[in-house]
């Protein structure tokens, strides 16, 4: 009965976060965390969140494959690549709560600066690429931080399948790049890759829930969603520490 109840509390966490991904193009993989932590244990939490995170990102791609800017996604994987390979490498060893808090404080202090100074966040592409290696750093140790992105793909101006697109493909990147890593390293072992797999029909379904409602979302609310998305994730994470 309990490992039943775990199984129906991965499935609806996993599909209710992919339906909050879908929408605010972040998200997921902060929420899903904690509940992958106390069901699964810290390091098996991460390579399971890797695998579920990778299938709800490809559902968002291929629901808004006709949008993604896959120029934005080509610069953006060049910094990711080496630097999610190099951080999957030191997660054994990395003070992931410690991390995870200052990854929180960012978040807060990127609202206060788009909201400050609107088009400051907006980069140049060697900029983009460095922001690219900084994200695939960090989710290597912490398991997720489309929050700390989403703002300097907004600067860009991409809004709805655009956005969502855009960034759950860059966000594939990443995954694949871990993966590889966390499977060479025996990170990620056959039980871990299995329950990531079972959950992946949740969130895809997720995902097609999510779409629905953001092409119904007008601009200005779209992007209202994103920024308290923002403000929610970075508290969790800067007070639990993930």
């Amino acid at each position: 009965m309990e490992h039943t109840l775990q199984v129906m509390a991965l499935v609806g966490a996993a599909f209710g976060t992919a339906v909050l991904s879908a929408v605010a193009g972040f998200g997921g993989g902060v929420l899903l965390l904690p509940v992958f932590v106390a069901v699964l244990g810290t390091r098996d939490a991460i390579a399971v969140l890797t695998v579920a995170q990778l299938a709800s990102n490809g559902s968002r791609v291929w629901f808004n494959r006709a949008e993604v800017d896959r120029r934005l996604v080509g610069i953006f994987a060049i910094g990711a690549v080496p630097a999610a390979a190099a951080g999957a490498l030191l997660f054994a060893t990395a003070p992931l709560p410690a991390l995870t808090r200052l990854v929180g404080v960012f978040l807060l202090g990127m609202v206060v600066w788009r909201r400050w100074k609107p088009h400051a966040a907006r980069l140049d592409d060697t900029s983009f690429a460095a922001v690219g290696a900084v994200s695939g750093f960090g989710s290597a140790l912490v398991g997720s931080v489309g929050p700390m992105v989403a703002p300097f793909f907004l600067a860009r101006g991409l809004l709805r399948g655009t956005y969502i697109g855009t960034e759950a493909a860059s966000a594939v990147v990443m995954h694949l790049t871990k993966l590889v890593v966390f499977g060479a390293a025996a990170v990620l072992t056959a039980s871990s890759a299995l329950i990531g797999l079972a959950l992946a029909p949740a969130g895809t379904a997720g995902a097609w829930v999510g779409k629905k409602i953001v092409d119904r979302l007008p601009a200005h609310v779209f992007v209202i969603v994103v920024e308290i998305g923002l403000i929610v994730s970075g508290l969790l994470l800067a007070v639990t520490g993930g």
